[in-house]
């Protein structure tokens, strides 16, 4: 992990561990009107981020977090995802498009149409895993990569 790689936030204290790991969902209303939310809101929407470090300075108010927020140091970890296996090439920079699929008991669903994502999100693929854990039902031919975000704000 490079030091460029590592964004200060802050989050709720109860949340604040080494090692957890979430989802970057957006602002709640009652965001706008803090005078903090500039530290809160830099990451990515639909982003998985993984704390690395708790800073010191203590507790702050926060009208979201019962017991207040906290400054922590996170990096953006990369995503798994299934996709068609002609476009799975280490570096390679895709669009996302999920699976075109609602078969909710097949096994690879989750990482077909991962938590967080939306078409038109841009990805650059860091690592090929390999093969989906079963054929898919649907017939595609898919390959599991781990992608990260291509820039700080989600494409539209």
């Amino acid at each position: 992990m490079e030091e460029s790689d590592v964004i200060i936030t802050l989050i709720g204290t109860k949340l604040a561990k080494v090692g957890n790991e979430f989802i970057f969902k957006g602002a709640a209303k009652d965001c706008e009107a803090c005078k903090l939310n500039k530290t809160c809101l830099t990451l990515n929407i639909g982003s998985k981020y993984k704390i690395t470090s708790i800073r010191n300075g203590g507790r702050l108010e926060c009208s979201i977090h019962d017991s207040g927020i906290c400054a922590v140091e996170v990096v953006e970890t990369p995503i798994v995802i299934a996709i068609e296996a002609r476009k799975a090439i280490k570096g390679s920079k895709i669009v996302f498009e999920p699976i075109i699929c609602k078969l909710s008991s097949c096994e690879n669903y989750r990482i077909c149409r991962p938590a967080g994502l939306a078409p038109g999100d841009k990805f650059t693929i860091v690592n090929v895993i390999g093969d989906t854990s079963g054929a898919c039902e649907r017939g595609y031919l898919l390959k599991v990569a781990e992608v990260k975000r291509n820039d700080r704000s989600r494409s539209e």
